[in-house]
């Protein structure tokens, strides 16, 4: 009966662990989080719209001849008064989407978006410290939403612009709109559940969608630019100074993007695989590459063709004109809120293993915000070259090779 007993311990001791690691995963995700501050002189206003390109139809809607839609999120320079509201990281009905969209398991290994505090103000009045502020778009990853990328849209609008974030139903995990509809990405649309062939064309199909819906975003933004809408953008948008970012698969837009419509005057990739006809026809505009760390993957065929791929386009950009920085310790992540928002004893955890980046969350983001800013400043605002190369001894992680 001994044997008994002890099973018994055993049992009860996993029982404990296991209830344990359940009140702390929950604790976790109950916590509190602010978003790194941003580091420009002007506070920041935030506001969305909702905009349908009524000449396309939507290929990737179940129902023939929907139109396409998107959602756009504007980061801004503002003017805050005493009856100023902060903004919500994610508005309550994006929360409750989301939650139903990841399950119960999974939103319990992200922290409480109710928790997570930013620093933008709902609908504040655009600042008049400038008649006009250049304009950046702005490209979540594969799914993502917008606001993932809060951390990096808030800095750059507190140094003088005006950055446009946007989600497309059937491209975005899930998009809410003002009249309650919610729309969620389709499992035949995920990259990631595809053989490599599959997704690779799907890729394809894709980046032509993407492009077209930042296409008509700009067109949108020339239309807010001359009054329509609410008027709060009239005659503030600087549309001739007009650059895009944007990370992972919205990198490859980013690229693409650029190659494609003369509006755009600079870009920036953040760690995503090119695809598109960039590959082989190259860019001849302003262009930088910020990667993470690929350390060790050079044994990899796959890692290597899509390496050399991003070098040949490197390689094409015009002298003095393009920049590849890589930032050591992060991983493919590193670049958005969720390096702060995931479980903390996971990302731990997982650092303690020799996965995924070592370098801080918060640390990493702060890189990212230096060197998407000083870019945009020496191509969109013509800042000395110098205050580009001054941040090679502020952030020693980086290696930055320049044209």
């Amino acid at each position: 009966m001994r044997w008994i007993r002890r099973l018994a311990k055993l049992v009860m001791a996993g029982i404990a662990g296991l209830a344990l690691l359940v009140l702390l995963i929950w604790v976790e995700h109950k916590r509190a989080t602010t978003l790194p501050e941003p580091a420009g002189p002007y506070a920041v206003g935030r506001v969305s719209y909702e905009w349908v390109n009524a000449a396309e139809s939507d290929p990737l809607a179940p129902a023939a001849g929907a139109k396409r839609e998107v959602v756009a999120w504007i980061w801004y320079p503002a003017k805050v008064t005493a009856s100023s509201q902060p903004a919500e990281y994610m508005p309550a009905a994006w929360r409750a989407a989301l939650s139903k969209y990841v399950g119960p398991v999974m939103g319990m290994l992200t922290r409480d978006m109710a928790k997570v505090h930013a620093h933008s103000f709902a609908d504040a009045e655009v600042l008049g410290a400038q008649q006009v502020y250049p304009v950046v778009l702005m490209r979540a990853g594969l799914g993502a939403l917008s606001t993932d990328y809060t951390t990096l849209a808030e800095d750059l609008a507190s140094h003088g612009y005006v950055v446009v974030g946007f989600d497309a139903p059937y491209r975005t995990v899930t998009v809410v709109f003002s009249d309650g509809r919610v729309v969620t990405r389709r499992p035949e649309d995920n990259l990631e559940t595809l053989s490599s062939e599959a997704a690779e064309k799907l890729a394809e199909r894709l980046l032509v969608l993407w492009c077209d819906d930042a296409k008509f975003v700009t067109d949108q933004l020339e239309r807010l630019n001359q009054g329509e809408g609410d008027g709060r953008f009239r005659g503030r948008l600087d549309l001739e100074r007009l650059g895009m970012f944007g990370h992972s698969f919205g990198g490859a837009q980013a690229a693409e993007f650029c190659q494609e419509d003369a509006r755009c005057k600079a870009g920036i990739d953040i760690d995503g695989r090119p695809f598109g006809k960039v590959i082989e026809e190259g860019l001849k505009r302003p262009f930088l590459f910020l990667m993470s760390d690929h350390h060790g993957e050079e044994k990899d065929p796959e890692s290597q063709r899509i390496l050399e791929q991003i070098q040949a386009i490197y390689n094409s950009l015009p002298t003095k004109e393009g920049a590849m920085v890589t930032i050591g310790g992060t991983n493919h992540f590193s670049f958005t809120d969720q390096i702060l928002l995931k479980n903390q004893m996971v990302i731990g955890t997982a650092r303690f293993f020799g996965v995924g980046g070592k370098t801080d969350g918060r640390r990493g983001l702060r890189i990212t915000t230096a060197y998407v800013n000083a870019f945009f400043d020496r191509y969109l605002k013509g800042a000395p070259e110098g205050e580009w190369k001054k941040l090679q001894t502020e952030y020693p992680e980086a290696t930055v090779e320049i044209r």
